[in-house]
């Protein structure tokens, strides 16, 4: 199957959503533990963002990105679902992420 280039980007912005409606479901899912497990977060997501606008010119704060990535402010997502990380998860995290 031959996709163009527009209908492949069309798609991958459809996934990148969808990836963004899940974790705004999933606030039992911790950063931490995406990081722990993936490598990546919401954060890691938002920054990502705010890198491509910057490349291209386009005026994005961080806060407008982790809104976007969040779906509310992320202080608001902070204080409703974040909780404090545990001394297992925090050392996982030193093992798997030195440099992040």
């Amino acid at each position: 199957m031959a996709i163009n280039d527009k209908t492949t980007t069309e798609l991958e912005a459809a996934a990148f959503r969808r990836l963004l409606e899940h974790l705004r479901a999933r606030t039992d899912v911790q950063n931490i533990d995406l990081m722990n497990l993936a490598g990546f977060c919401r954060n890691c997501l938002s920054n990502w963002l705010k890198e491509e606008a910057d490349a291209r010119g386009l005026a994005m704060t961080k806060d407008e990105s982790r809104e976007a990535v969040y779906g509310m402010p992320y202080e608001t997502w902070k204080e409703k679902y974040q909780a404090p990380a545990s001394p297992q998860q925090l050392e996982a995290m030193k093992k798997a992420h030195t440099g992040h």
